[in-house]
């Protein structure tokens, strides 16, 4: 049974603190922490108000930017966060980035060349689907780059964020976690119901059977790089609707910290007649 954690604590039982270790195959991809989805339903529309409020005043003041980064292992749910969570955003002020296998162009640069001209503008929102730390994952589990390479890429990806974060970007990053007995019953579920077809590609089983050593990449990634100004949420995704209260409470939180606020009017203003 899920202990019971309040929507206003999710964030402090969900985050992964720095040098905490990480244990997946110890963690209940199924837990709710005590909510269920009928109340989750009812603060659902109450979220999403406050989401569109807070970015509203956010792109109006123009002074912080913000990234949030998906990650998760195939099917976890990242194209349906952003779908049923991040659509409380304006998309004038929010952008997603989807970073796919790399370009001969982008492969022809530093690793994060291709991910630093997507980062926020002030007032801007970017939410990255994948992101950076494909370079950690995937590259270490085909073995596309020696292990000495990949390796300084913790200690480079963290520097990366410092510097972002120390010149004003907020960084929330979230793994959304699902057992491998709910990623099968999503692959099978594109492959049975024709309306999903198309999300169902051929290398999706090969790509499942490398299922323990992608554990190991995430388990070292996020051990590593979750830090105080740029902290991983160890999201548990096999409940979309779980999933979605998570995240849309821990970005809430997030946007209400920086307290964004309506710039001032012009002088005169309350004088204005319009004819």
């Amino acid at each position: 049974m899920s202990r019971s954690v309040p929507t206003d604590k999710l964030g402090d039982a969900l985050r992964i603190k720095p040098g905490s270790k990480v244990q997946l195959d110890r963690f209940d991809a199924g837990q709710t922490l005590g909510h269920d989805k009928t109340s989750a339903q009812k603060v659902e529309g109450e979220l999403e108000a406050s989401l569109t409020s807070l970015q509203e005043r956010l792109w109006a003041e123009a002074k912080h930017p913000v990234l949030i980064v998906l990650q998760g292992i195939d099917a976890a749910g990242k194209d349906g966060t952003i779908r049923k969570v991040l659509d409380a955003f304006n998309p004038m002020g929010c952008d997603v980035t989807s970073f796919k296998v790399p370009t001969p162009l982008e492969l022809s640069h530093d690793y994060l060349w291709r991910v630093h001209s997507h980062v926020p503008a002030k007032g801007s929102i970017a939410i990255f689907n994948r992101s950076h730390y494909e370079d950690v994952l995937v590259v270490r589990v085909h073995g596309f780059v020696p292990e000495a390479t990949w390796r300084k890429r913790y200690d480079q990806i963290n520097d990366w964020e410092r510097t972002l974060t120390e010149e004003g970007t907020t960084i929330v990053k979230f793994f959304l976690y699902i057992d491998k007995d709910e990623q099968k019953r999503r692959l099978q579920d594109r492959i049975d119901d024709p309306t999903k077809n198309w999300k169902f590609k051929s290398g999706d089983l090969p790509e499942r059977a490398l299922w323990d050593e992608y554990i190991a990449a995430f388990q070292e990634c996020l051990e590593r790089t979750s830090t105080d100004a740029a902290p991983w949420y160890l999201i548990p995704a096999n409940r979309n609707w779980f999933r979605n209260l998570a995240v849309s409470r821990i970005v809430e939180e997030t946007l209400d910290r920086l307290d964004p606020q309506y710039p001032p009017p012009e002088p005169g203003i309350d004088k204005v007649v319009v004819d």
